[in-house]
């Protein structure tokens, strides 16, 4: 018999995908909230150029890059807490570095730090202990709204607190808001009782080879790299055009990002919605990375007064912010069943890597050729971007599925190749050791509850 019981999350459940949603939201603040400011207030550190503005910026993304995975795999062997605590505690450990500093070598050695905290994975893989399969999804769904949010936050409160309190005061308040998530982790998010070994949050070495081989993925990696390049260089050269072409004191640039944000959010929501429902999500992504070539050579070009340069930053996040919304989810239906975990440790690594080179890159551009030589490179890479997206095939329409298995079930030897032949399932995949089974399904021809009767028939059988 149906229990309704199980259609909505447990208070435990809603406690662990708040919790650890917050523990992502106060990180990811602290990485942004330098974003829209470090060019601006930290050309007034010693020893400060642009191009080490830009490293400073992207600092953080060698570090993330470098340790996201291994930190997931060591979080499967000591546990998902002590990899948590240890990573925030690191990036506290990075604030409080950079807001010591008086020269412009201290802030990027604090921002390597807070890059070293890297707990992505764990955090994705405590999600999934805590949470039945039914309700991952949405937990997952509350995570990527809280680093959406916190961007957005991020974006206003960065200029706000920096006016008030300076460069040392934003980076104090990142260190207390990781205290703020350890706290969290001690005494909201409740203890799992096991640990899950779930290919779909964390990252399978088996599936490593495959996923690197993919066309698609490997397309959609791009994409995350060259859109978080982008978003790096183009916030060393933005906030100096507000200053020097618009007449904006930094002090104001805050209403600029708030307009900006809060337009492009209503305004991305019809064409997710669009891609989606029609099923033109390729569509949708060359719109979008269309839009931000035009709008970089409108900076290059055009942009020389604070009307156009705030119709352009409106502009930009509309493109930037579809973008970042879609992209996961694109990831999510390309990757084949029981890989969709490692897909997603290999596109946050290729983001925290666009992030680096983009910062790094754009303060060179901007220290040999200034404003208009950011924006033009940024246009050249949109440019590549667009046509590596070109040749990208239209994403399968599919939600991913893992199953666990009765031993009956398990023991059937042609499973896979059954389910295979029902209308609507297009991969399947048994992982013996988890005890489980991988599916993609299109959810317009088959439904949950119907496959639950195919893959297990005896437990449902006993449940009717």
């Amino acid at each position: 018999m149906h229990d309704p019981h199980n259609d909505r999350m447990s208070s435990s459940e809603t406690r662990a995908a708040g919790g650890l949603a917050l523990v992502f939201a106060f990180r990811m603040l602290g990485m942004f909230m330098v974003l829209p400011v470090l060019a601006t207030y930290g050309m007034d550190l010693a020893g400060a150029t642009p191009a080490l503005i830009g490293l400073a910026i992207g600092a953080y993304g060698l570090t993330q890059a470098v340790l996201q995975i291994p930190f997931g795999m060591i979080s499967d062997r000591i546990g998902r807490r002590p990899v948590i605590y240890l990573g925030l505690v690191i990036f506290a450990l990075g604030s409080v570095l950079a807001a010591q500093a008086d020269s412009i070598w201290g802030v990027i050695a604090g921002r390597i730090l807070q890059g070293a905290g890297a707990i992505s994975a764990a955090v994705m893989a405590l999600l999934s202990d805590l949470t039945r399969e039914q309700h991952r999804t949405k937990a997952m769904a509350m995570i990527g709204m809280s680093i959406g949010l916190s961007f957005a936050v991020a974006m206003v409160v960065g200029p706000l607190l920096t006016s008030a309190f300076g460069l040392s005061g934003l980076f104090l308040a990142t260190a207390g808001l990781a205290v703020v998530g350890i706290a969290l982790i001690a005494f909201v998010v409740p203890s799992a009782h096991s640990q899950l070994q779930h290919r779909e949050s964390g990252v399978a070495r088996q599936a490593l080879g495959p996923t690197l081989r993919h066309p698609d993925l490997l397309r959609l990696d791009v994409s995350i790299f060259v859109l978080h390049a982008i978003l790096m260089a183009s916030f060393i050269a933005l906030p100096l055009a507000f200053v020097e072409r618009g007449g904006l004191p930094k002090e104001q640039h805050w209403w600029v990002y708030l307009t900006a944000l809060l337009i492009s959010f209503f305004a991305m929501i019809p064409f997710i919605i669009y891609g989606e429902k029609k099923r033109k999500m390729k569509r949708v992504l060359l719109g979008a990375v269309s839009v931000l070539l035009l709008v970089e050579v409108f900076f290059w070009q055009w942009a020389d007064n604070l009307h156009g340069l705030v119709i352009g930053t409106v502009v930009f996040f509309t493109a930037f912010n579809l973008l970042e919304a879609s992209l996961p989810s694109l990831v999510s239906k390309v990757s084949p069943a029981g890989g969709k975990g490692t897909a997603m440790g290999v596109y946050s690594t290729s983001q925290f890597l666009g992030a680096a080179l983009g910062g790094i890159i754009g303060g060179w551009l901007f220290q040999h050729g200034g404003l208009s030589m950011v924006f033009l490179g940024c246009a050249g890479l949109c440019a590549l971007w667009l046509i590596t997206a070109l040749s990208m095939n239209e994403p399968p329409y599919v939600t991913s599925l893992r199953m666990p298995l009765t031993p009956e079930a398990l023991r059937e030897a042609g499973l896979t190749e059954r389910l295979m032949a029902v209308p609507g399932v297009t991969d399947a995949v048994v992982v013996a050791e988890e005890a489980a089974i991988y599916i993609k399904l299109d959810t317009k021809i088959l439904d949950r509850a119907t496959l639950e009767r195919l893959v297990n028939p005896a437990s449902a059988a006993c449940e009717a």
